[in-house]
């Protein structure tokens, strides 16, 4: 590519005369920096070592940078993301790439289902990383959730479709029984509000001819329910009242909490979270700061359901055995 492309599509300024008048390749770390390739960095001592590695432009955007080489191309920008990002648009319309925003959700479960994950490529939320996947992968669909990032690298970013076919025969707030593609899926490991993220899911996969199996489904991180008895032991279902529900997110700690109160009116549950968490609905959640305190708080309330925000259920499997001499 020519110097002058790489101003116009930076929109930057040519700070010197350089000698040099096109580059071989791009890269953001200097680290891969090879003859003839342009580098983005505003880092002076990046710079200096992507110069010895044989770069022959460089796209900065801080004043202070010391240019140690006048024969290559300097080329000031005033956002050094955003210059990167232009210069990767013009690679996705040559690519004929597209682009998709999805929910944590969404590409929870897309991940999950995927039978061959060859032919899309899941967008870092490093911007240097994702520039990187999108410069040098040969796959033409790509998924991220990062909003402003994928907004960034396609400002009309697509979402996934919300009117798709498919609905859920019966549930419970731990399984569900649902219709999709002429086939019905009985007792699945899935929360009943998540289906709406796995049907758009599997719409995706239909429009883009991406192999999947639904029977690949599982609890998520997102909403993980263990079942324990009174020592906080994981038990089967059939043989317990209580469950412990880690999440990592609110919203589905409410969503949860209101599918309780529709259907389950004799459930006991609470909330608890760390210092200071606000939870809509919830005035006074229980807080803890350490797995032990954790342990305490469940292992002295009372409660049927106890959702949990932003702890590992690994948790669990450090309670010490109590042990007894008489």
């Amino acid at each position: 590519m020519k110097i002058e492309d790489i101003i116009n599509l930076t929109e930057g300024t040519l700070t010197n005369t350089p000698k040099i008048q096109a580059i071989e390749a791009a890269t953001v770390y200097f680290s891969k920096v090879e003859h003839g390739d342009l580098f983005f960095s505003s880092n002076q001592e990046e710079i200096d070592q992507a110069i010895a590695n044989g770069a022959y432009a460089i796209v900065y955007a801080d004043d202070s940078i010391v240019k140690n080489d006048d024969e290559i191309a300097w080329i000031k920008v005033s956002d050094l993301q955003l210059a990167a990002f232009k210069l990767i648009r013009y690679v996705i319309l040559k690519k004929e790439a597209k682009f998709y925003l999805l929910s944590k959700h969404e590409q929870t479960f897309l991940k999950m289902i995927l039978v061959h994950k060859t032919n899309i490529s899941f967008i870092s939320d490093d911007w240097r990383k994702a520039f990187e996947q999108i410069l040098n992968s040969e796959v033409s669909l790509f998924v991220g959730t990062d909003k402003e990032l994928m907004e960034l690298i396609k400002p009309d970013v697509e979402k996934l479709n919300r009117e798709v076919d498919g609905y859920p025969v019966s549930d419970t707030l731990f399984r569900t029984t649902f219709k999709v593609g002429g086939f019905v899926y009985q007792e699945k490991e899935l929360i009943p509000f998540h289906l709406e993220y796995l049907l758009r899911v599997i719409d995706f996969c239909e429009t883009h001819s991406l192999a999947y199996a639904v029977d690949r489904l599982r609890y998520t991180k997102h909403f993980t329910p263990v079942f324990i008895d009174g020592k906080l032991k994981s038990t089967q279902a059939s043989k317990t009242a209580k469950v412990a529900i880690f999440t990592d997110n609110l919203s589905d700690i409410t969503k949860a909490r209101e599918y309780v109160m529709r259907s389950n009116m004799w459930v006991k549950s609470v909330v608890m979270t760390p210092p200071k968490t606000k939870v809509p609905g919830i005035d006074h959640p229980h807080w803890f700061e350490t797995n032990e305190e954790l342990q305490e708080l469940l292992k002295n309330i009372h409660f049927n359901y106890a959702f949990i925000y932003n702890a590992d259920k690994s948790m669990l499997n450090t309670i010490q055995e109590e042990y007894s001499l008489f």
